[in-house]
């Protein structure tokens, strides 16, 4: 079986350079009309400059491919709003969004000005809610939509110096985790992508050997995968240097307490309990937490539910 994407239509946000560019170059020899969005800033989205989208572009023409460069910020909703009708006038839909645009402005959090924390937030959070929001009703309409985002490890696992990009790239995993809920009956199905690559974004951070192995081709089948006719919903992948794996929020069994012991004490003396992650599930919604913690208090108490 091969993935293709004849006939879709596909935004991929922060297209100038690195994931992005690989992402909106993948997708395009694949079939799909790619609008190449890059704002065109500097690491820290200072700045501005459409050059490196054009000259994306110009390599998918090169290939044979159907693309457009656009400047949009992804923080700016009225600009995103008009790269989506952009791309609909011009094409007739949009069908794939892969969320990837970002900034750094690494500080340790003693250090870190409230500013540089709600610019990352703003970019890499809100620009992603604003990318998912301009093309949602479109996929609702036509019934079909394939959107990836893009957290992080420093995210998902953390990472010093990065409180802000952390809280920004673990707010996609909650993002997803309700938009995949919602988009099910449209046929809407929301993945997100970790990766971990060599880009502008990444190369002083690792030294120059792992950094050869880390291209950012090698994340790119992932995020197709995941924007493809038979992709998953509500799925993490984790990927880089060809390495692909899956990533769970898990919770352990848990231990249920009668009122009597609804103490910190409790808690302390039975911790161990609490921890054992033996028998630890993902679950697969918030009120599955709920039914859980219910039905224990109920087994607890003799309460037939």
């Amino acid at each position: 079986m091969t993935i293709r994407f004849d006939g879709r239509v596909a935004i991929v946000t922060g297209a100038g350079n690195g994931l992005g560019r690989a992402h909106a170059l993948g997708l395009a020899s694949r079939g799909a009309k790619v609008v190449v969005n890059d704002f065109g800033g500097a690491r820290d989205g200072t700045g501005g400059s459409l050059s490196a989208a054009e000259a994306v572009v110009e390599e998918i023409k090169g290939s044979g491919g159907t693309a457009m460069a656009d400047g949009a910020d992804v923080s700016n909703f009225e600009q995103v709003k008009a790269m989506v009708a952009r791309a609909t006038k011009e094409w007739g839909s949009v069908d794939l969004l892969c969320a990837n645009a970002g900034i750094l402005r690494d500080k340790s959090f003693g250090k870190m000005e409230p500013a540089d924390f709600a610019k990352v937030l703003e970019v890499h959070l809100i620009g992603s809610f604003y990318c998912c929001k301009a093309v949602w009703e479109g996929m609702r309409e036509r019934n079909y939509g394939r959107i990836v985002l893009t957290t992080s490890s420093s995210g998902l696992y953390g990472n010093f110096g990065q409180a802000n990009y952390g809280a920004a790239k673990s707010g996609m995993v909650g993002l997803m985790n309700v938009l995949a809920e919602e988009g099910r009956k449209y046929n809407v199905r929301v993945n997100t992508i970790s990766p971990t690559a060599a880009t502008r974004m990444t190369e002083e951070l690792l030294p120059p050997e792992p950094l050869k192995l880390m291209r950012p081709e090698a994340i790119t089948p992932a995020v197709e995968f995941l924007l493809s006719e038979d992709a998953p919903t509500r799925t993490i992948m984790g990927a880089g240097a060809g390495s692909f794996a899956l990533i769970q929020v898990i919770e352990s069994e848990g231990v249920n307490l009668p009122p009597s012991e609804w103490t910190p004490d409790a808690v302390a003396a039975h911790f161990a309990e609490i921890s054992d992650m033996s028998k630890a599930k993902a679950l697969e919604g918030a009120f599955q937490q709920t039914q859980k913690y219910v039905a224990q208090a109920a087994a607890r108490a003799g309460v037939k539910l």
